[in-house]
């Protein structure tokens, strides 16, 4: 009989809960036909496929014989299948029926014994197993399994499944809305511009004054007012320094605008066309002045409806 230690009983479990079903388990697909024997006992080969078994284990097992005893840890579950594994890593496919006897230790000295149904037997779960062959196979006649150990699966699972619905209904919310979008804005490439709005920079700057800030979130507050409306934000420099240098300051003062209306005046990102830097391109003005380069130092923010959806 194998031994299996608490520490190695906690790190199994961990791992149990934390990955996939593997080994046999993980390949197994449904097949119609005759059953297929497998070798019984503990076993190493991953190439190994579980037999599918047609007809339910026997409830009277007397008269069959004895199997090995199992210590581990549920690592995968299959139908009436339950796959072992020790602490030395290797697996065991054991199956469970009627006349297995499933029972919970607890209480004063771990006196106290309560008899559970195989739902108990969850992944993760310490488990000692006495089996009994059945044909080529391994079938439970009695599965011991501690009541704290038994909670513990339990809380861990249910704490699980509540995280993966969770981010399943975040995952689907988010999809909804991206898919909205895409209904409006897909295949499109005619706006009519209802706004524009200019903001203004130092040379070489891209920090917003205070001016700046507050006529932002007036537009935003207009833009919001208009159905299916979209935000264009573009920057631009005038023809001070290079064109490299130029192409980099456009991109941040147009992503420093961008952050700010959504940031401090609540515009939603998805109603937002992506933010671009056009340099030195579509001047303003004339950038031989000083007063023409002022103009030209902007990010333009404009309030776009697609034609397909206006009106609806």
């Amino acid at each position: 009989m194998s031994v299996i230690s608490k520490r190695a009983g906690l790190a199994l479990l961990a791992g149990a809960l934390a990955l996939p079903a593997s080994g046999a388990f993980a390949r197994q697909e449904p097949q119609q036909g005759p059953q297929q024997a497998t070798p019984a006992g503990p076993h190493n080969d991953r190439d190994d496929t579980l037999a599918t078994v047609y007809g339910s284990p026997p409830s009277d097992l007397k008269g069959l014989p004895e199997g090995p005893d199992v210590e581990g840890v549920i690592t995968a579950r299959n139908g009436s299948a339950i796959q072992v594994t020790s602490t030395d890593g290797s697996e065991t496919i054991i199956s469970v029926g009627a006349g297995t006897e499933i029972k919970s230790s607890g209480g004063f000295l771990g006196l106290a014994k309560d008899r559970l149904g195989p739902d108990a037997l969850l992944n993760g779960l310490p488990v000692k197993v006495d089996t009994v062959q059945w044909g080529r196979r391994l079938l439970a006649s009695r599965v011991d399994l501690k009541a704290r150990d038994l909670r513990t699966a339990s809380m861990i699972q249910s704490g699980t499944r509540q995280q993966f619905a969770e981010q399943g209904a975040a995952i689907e919310e988010n999809a909804a809305v991206a898919e909205a979008l895409r209904g409006r804005v897909a295949n499109i490439d005619q706006y009519n511009v209802k706004g524009t709005t200019n903001v203004y920079f130092d040379t070489g700057k891209y920090d917003l004054s205070g001016r700046a800030r507050s006529e932002l979130c007036d537009f935003a507050r207009e833009a919001e007012a208009m159905d299916n409306a979209l935000l264009l934000v573009v920057g631009y420099t005038d023809t001070t320094g290079s064109y490299e240098i130029n192409q980099e300051l456009s991109e941040r003062r147009a992503g420093r605008v961008t952050n700010f209306l959504q940031q401090q005046c609540g515009w939603k990102p998805w109603r937002m066309l992506t933010p671009t830097g056009m340099a030195t391109a579509d001047p303003a003005a004339d950038n031989g002045t000083e007063a023409g380069r002022a103009q030209n130092r902007r990010v333009a923010v404009n309030i776009l409806v697609s034609k397909s959806v206006e009106g609806m």
